[in-house]
């Protein structure tokens, strides 16, 4: 950092300084994150020489004090009082070198060890009070639990972060670890204020918590009142729709436990003699709609595989009732029809019966006297079977195989009969 010289020292030979070496150290992990690494422990005497002169220095300026004091009583030009004054002069004095090192560090722990400190800030140097709130009397926190393997105490920091007894009585113990002091009383609250800031900077709001603290903390109000309001509108709203149940009356026993004491008797035919029959749920649909002049509604007859109304006997949905006049005609058509087919047996009419055979489901070019023989046709299933298997695992599979190509009319239908269909909806639990 020194000025260039005109001249260079490799001209003029003079004031030739040794060439800076630049020390590279290998460290580990624990060696980087060292905070006592590079600490000289020699270095400490200057401390210690230091404290030492101030305390020299001090005593020093107390006895010239003193000195002063006893030149100006002794030159005092009243000399009535002189032996009285003599006396408290010398109690004063006794007072006055009394005043030690033990009685500064008392006076100073009355002032929770007050010290003006220098502080360097932009503007230039100010003075800024440091003080020290821990009490002389109380013990020290590593003195507090003496175990290697209780909470960790930093010496540089002096902070010890976890409780030291946490086996103790909390009644009795006043001191619980620096991190109870972190998440309690006033630390949350600024902590939640200093995340209400980041999170609205990042929002668009022009807002900092160092730059304008009163600010931030001014927005923090609003925000919690109208969150506290938003919530509590939600809430009237959602109770406005769908009501308290806290508020509500109790509902009844048999409503909670889905049964009751109620007696009720009915007859051989079905009827209620005594008691009050029980009311059946109604669904969120439609009940008892009749449309088209019907009296019961869809679905209440079945018939033939077919759904209909009972009160006309249709199987035609949305259809008009026709009433008694239409089921009497239905029944005249169905009698018709029956005499109809009588009658052509008895002329001979009727064609001829057909013999049964099992159509193959296989091909679209079927022969009309295509006949599977049953035997084959369970060989050929078998065979389909052990097809399969061999299909869904490959290792089975020998390398000499001999296929044979001849297919079968038996093969092709056990083959059909196997295939699973995609649009099968029973197809996951054929296997």
């Amino acid at each position: 950092m020194d000025r260039p010289r005109k001249v260079g020292a490799k001209w003029t030979n003079t004031h030739i300084a040794a060439d800076e070496k630049i020390e590279t150290f290998e460290l580990d992990y624990d060696g980087k994150r060292d905070r006592w690494n590079g600490y000289d422990a020699t270095s400490y005497a200057l401390v210690v020489e230091r404290y030492e002169s101030r305390d020299e220095a001090r005593k020093k300026f107390l006895k010239e004090q003193q000195l002063k004091k006893l030149e100006g009583k002794n030159n005092n030009p009243n000399g009535e009082d002189k032996v009285s004054d003599v006396d408290e002069d010398e109690d004063e004095d006794e007072d006055d070198l009394r005043v030690d090192e033990a009685k500064v560090d008392e006076s100073k722990q009355m002032d929770f060890a007050k010290v003006e400190k220098r502080v360097r800030t932009t503007g230039g140097g100010s003075t800024g009070t440091v003080r020290n709130l821990r009490i002389r009397e109380d013990t020290a926190k590593y003195l507090l639990n003496l175990d290697v393997n209780s909470a960790h105490y930093d010496p540089k920091t002096r902070s010890m972060r976890e409780d030291p007894l946490p086996d103790a009585d909390p009644n009795e113990k006043f001191y619980g670890g620096d991190n109870r002091y972190r998440n309690s009383g006033q630390a949350m609250e600024f902590k939640e204020l200093n995340i209400h800031a980041w999170e609205a900077f990042e929002k668009g709001q022009d807002i900092h918590m160092q730059a304008a603290p009163s600010q931030a903390e001014l927005l923090y109000k609003n925000y919690q009142v109208i969150k506290e309001n938003l919530k509590s509108k939600t809430k009237d709203t959602v109770l406005e729709k769908y009501g308290n149940a806290a508020n509500e009356e109790e509902f009844p026993r048999e409503l909670l436990l889905g049964q009751s004491e109620r007696e009720v008797e009915y007859d051989r035919a079905g009827r209620i003699i005594k008691g009050q029959d029980i009311a059946l749920p109604r669904s969120k649909y439609e009940e008892d709609v009749y449309v088209n002049n019907h009296t019961t509604v869809w679905g209440s007859w079945w018939k033939d595989h077919q759904w209909g109304y009972r009160c006309c006997k249709q199987v035609t949905r949305n259809s008009y009732c026709t009433g008694a006049a239409g089921i009497e005609a239905a029944e005249a058509a169905a009698d018709l029809m029956k005499a109809n087919i009588a009658r052509k047996e008895a002329n001979g009419d009727m064609p001829a019966p057909v013999e049964e055979k099992r159509p193959a489901t296989w091909g679209t070019d079927i022969p009309d006297d295509l006949v599977l023989d049953e035997k084959l046709l369970a060989e050929a299933l078998k065979k389909e079977d052990g097809r399969k298997r061999e299909e869904r695992d490959e290792r089975k599979r020998k390398y000499n195989v001999k296929w044979n190509d001849d297919v079968t009319a038996e093969d092709m239908e056990a083959y059909r009969m196997k295939k699973v269909h995609h649009d099968d909806p029973m197809k996951d639990f054929l296997n």
